[in-house]
């Protein structure tokens, strides 16, 4: 196999874990040269296109578009036209891929787990002093309710969807003896189905059209369609049947876009009760599957809130001078045009300069403090799908310009997903803007590992007593969310003071 290469999931940072293949951009059978672009890999945070490692010939697509695949998994395969199929395949399997031929065989004899993998362990009941006479179970095609789910159920002592409680009722079943996998411990049908299932009964097909006259909705075991991954995950989350998505994969497979389509068809349907009316369902609530992105943002967020233990100061800055400078100079220089948060970054930049012990990362795992002597500014930006906040690095020895043109470079470049790893991970400081929507005042959350992120609001004319007088100033409110593991109160008070400083005399930025 001394001719055979393969083509892996790159590692783009540090954080990264695994790629999403979004779309190959050359075919098998196609010959590349190093350096062209192949393929395109979204991550938690960007989506590139991989440059080819070496020169070549794709043999083999081995991960289709939708897969997600951990970093250093193959996705393809390149060798010469001398090498056979034979080959190429064993090289797969080598590297503990699947082909395609291989995967229907394997998918045709699921294990129990692959089956059903909603399916819960059988639950028992709490034991009851006085328990009802069991009634038996109503007929219902092929449902079977086994004797231990049997009972009476008050709407007053459980919680669970009408519909839950309008099943349980038809087929005699006690709803304590079912665990509920909804918000707070609510239970659904789908938790009936599976109590019933796993308690050892059958649970009858259901009976359903679209109201477009679309094709009955399937219920039969679905393990055996092939899809990607994403898209079998998506149909679990999203309640589809792979039998009722049309495939558009490559090799025939359903991909994520069959399966939202499927979802859409079937939004509203007519199901037939065991007793025969038909009833219009509404569908209780959407399931949207988290993005790779929002995935990573609620992953460290949720890190941060458990592990730096936050404390926030406030303060006001008053804005008229640095109105004033910022008007100056934008009618001044055709070609610049700075915004608020342009000086805020400088701002924050300078005082970072003059309070290094807030310019900081902390260490963790070694118990240190990393302080920069360079500001590297991370300025955060909403995408459709989630946050990101690339990085204006040494933004103390840049001039507002240079900080204008980088943070609009940076954030076009962010919603293209475009963004190169070194553009996004580090950062010493965070500033988040929300004042653009209008918010006064609001907490940010630390970007781990930095040690302080900065939350600024809307500009406002307030009401300022100055001296003995009242009048009428630009005032915009800041909070500071700091780690107390390396910034005590005081410090961050300090650098708060330098802020405001270099805001209220917005020429100290110039020099």
């Amino acid at each position: 196999m001394a001719d055979i290469k393969a083509i892996d999931i790159p590692k783009w940072g540090l954080s990264m874990e695994e790629g999403l293949v979004n779309a190959w951009l050359i075919e098998e059978g196609e010959s590349f040269t190093k350096g062209q672009l192949i393929c395109e890999i979204e991550t938690s945070k960007i989506t590139n296109e991989l440059e080819a490692p070496f020169d070549g010939v794709l043999r083999k697509i081995v991960a289709t578009a939708g897969e997600t695949l951990p970093v250093g998994a193959i996705i393809g395969v390149c060798a010469d036209a001398s090498v056979s199929d034979d080959e190429v395949e064993a090289f797969v399997s080598a590297r503990g891929g699947v082909s395609a031929a291989a995967e229907p065989a394997a998918a045709a004899a699921p294990t129990p787990a692959a089956t059903s993998p909603a399916t819960p362990a059988p639950t028992t009941a709490a034991p009851k002093t006085a328990k009802p006479a069991a009634p038996q179970a109503v007929p219902a095609g092929s449902t079977v309710v086994p004797a231990s789910l049997l009972g009476t159920t008050r709407a007053e002592d459980v919680f669970a969807s009408p519909r839950a409680l309008r099943r349980a009722d038809t087929l005699g079943i006690d709803l304590a003896a079912v665990t509920g996998t909804g918000p707070l411990g609510r239970v659904s049908v789908r938790d009936i189905d599976d109590a019933i299932r796993g308690a050892g009964g059958s649970v009858a097909p259901v009976v359903a059209a679209t109201r477009s006259g679309l094709p009955l909705r399937s219920t039969a075991d679905d393990s055996a369609v092939p899809a990607t991954p994403v898209a079998r995950r998506t149909a679990r989350n999203l309640g589809v049947n792979l039998h009722d998505c049309r495939p558009t994969g490559s090799r025939g497979r359903v991909c994520v876009a069959d399966v939202e389509a499927a979802a859409r068809a079937a939004r509203l349907v007519s199901e037939v009760r065991p007793d025969g009316a038909a009833e219009t369902v509404e569908p209780e609530f959407e399931v949207v599957p988290f993005t790779p992105m929002r995935s990573a943002i609620a992953g460290r967020l949720q890190a941060s809130k458990q592990q730096a233990p936050h404390f926030r100061l406030s303060t006001d800055l008053e804005l008229d001078a640095l109105l004033t400078l910022r008007k100056e100079i934008n009618d001044s220089v055709a070609a610049v045009k700075l915004s608020v948060n342009d000086f805020i970054v400088k701002a924050c930049a300078a005082a970072l300069i003059k309070v290094p012990d807030v310019n900081v990362q902390f260490d963790a795992e070694n118990e240190a403090v990393h302080r920069f002597a360079s500001a590297d500014v991370s300025v955060a930006v909403a995408l459709p799908t989630g946050l990101i906040t690339p990085i204006v690095r040494s933004a103390d020895t840049k001039s507002l310009a240079a900080i204008s043109s980088e943070v609009h470079a940076l954030a076009t470049k962010a919603k293209a997903g475009k963004l190169k790893p070194d553009e996004f991970q580090g950062g010493t400081f965070t500033v988040s803007n929300l004042g653009m929507y209008g918010v006064k005042d609001f907490d940010a959350i630390i970007n781990p590992p930095q040690g302080a992120i900065l939350a600024v609001g809307a500009g406002e004319r307030r009401p300022v007593v100055v001296g003995d007088t009242l009048e009428i100033r630009t005032v915009m409110t800041v909070t500071l969310s700091c780690d107390h593991r390396v910034i005590d109160g005081a410090l961050g008070a300090t650098f708060l003071q330098e802020l405001r400083r270099f805001v209220a005399n917005p020429a100290l930025m110039l020099v």
